[in-house]
């Protein structure tokens, strides 16, 4: 089972030293991958997410691309609706480009009406756009010239060039357990589960892998770890392996760098524990 890290790009840790001391953290202590979240804009009083500060998800894996060399990169997750996919499909080809093949697009619908709202996006409309998001970056990122119908999204796409494509495809992940959710991870890369219990994700794995059983299809849980307990940190981690989870993101839940960074060590601890 491979680990992953969350970088500290949210809340009053975050920023650019933070987040390089992180990322080479993270690749001298031999995690799979460092990963981002992503929020543009937030209502004032609103109880989640706890901070207001979220710096640009993609600009900070490449910020944390150029300071490293082999770990991976990966979003937890973007909110695909929210965007156009014509302008992100270009910073994400940049984005694998600049870093050789490094990232992973973990992908959601999103779920906070009021954030639709004021980017002007039409909320019941995200799963739809949300599919033809990812049909249209596809086409864009293998397709020279390329042309789309849209429907749901405004675009008119006939005999252009967008380059440079991706040098490798770039995989995305599903997040989300809902019904919708994981039909979608089904027809693209993988799952990338949030806050689920190995118990709850047994279930899941079993269904996703009966129909996917291929190694490639990836199945990839998210872990808040409120850094109390390392052992339970561990038995956690033993308990997604049993249930046939192939990848977890941890991310710890300090606020400060110094505490932030030290939990990370923790983590690696943890995760060296459960793959020997």
């Amino acid at each position: 089972m491979r680990v992953g890290i969350h970088l500290p790009q949210i809340g009053r840790k975050a920023g650019p030293e933070a987040i390089r001391r992180a990322a080479v953290q993270a690749e001298e202590l031999g995690f799979a991958d460092v990963w981002t979240s992503e929020h543009i804009i937030v209502p004032s009083r609103a109880p989640y997410p706890p901070s207001p500060v979220f710096y640009d998800p993609v600009l900070t894996l490449t910020w944390a691309a150029a300071c490293t060399q082999r770990v991976g990169l990966g979003t937890s997750v973007l909110v695909l609706p929210m965007r156009h996919p014509l302008p992100l499909a270009k910073e994400l080809a940049t984005l694998q480009n600049l870093s050789e093949g490094r990232l992973i697009l973990g992908a959601g619908v999103g779920w906070l009406e009021a954030e639709f709202a004021a980017l002007g996006v039409p909320f019941r409309e995200r799963g739809r756009r949300m599919d033809e998001g990812i049909a249209m970056m596809r086409a864009v990122w293998s397709e020279d010239p390329v042309s789309f119908s849209a429907r749901h999204i405004p675009a008119v796409i006939d005999d252009m060039r967008s380059l440079p494509q991706p040098v490798k495809p770039i995989p995305i992940w599903i997040g989300g357990s809902s019904q919708p959710a994981l039909e979608r991870a089904l027809r693209l890369d993988g799952w990338h589960g949030s806050r689920v219990s190995p118990e709850a994700a047994a279930p899941i794995v079993e269904r996703l892998r009966a129909a996917r059983p291929e190694p490639e299809f990836a199945i990839s849980v998210r872990y808040g770890w409120d850094g109390t307990d390392d052992g339970a940190l561990a038995a956690r981690l033993a308990g997604y392996r049993a249930s046939g989870v192939g990848h977890v993101l941890v991310e710890p839940a300090e606020r400060a760098l110094d505490d932030w960074l030290a939990a990370v060590e923790r983590v690696a601890r943890a995760a060296e524990s459960v793959r020997s």
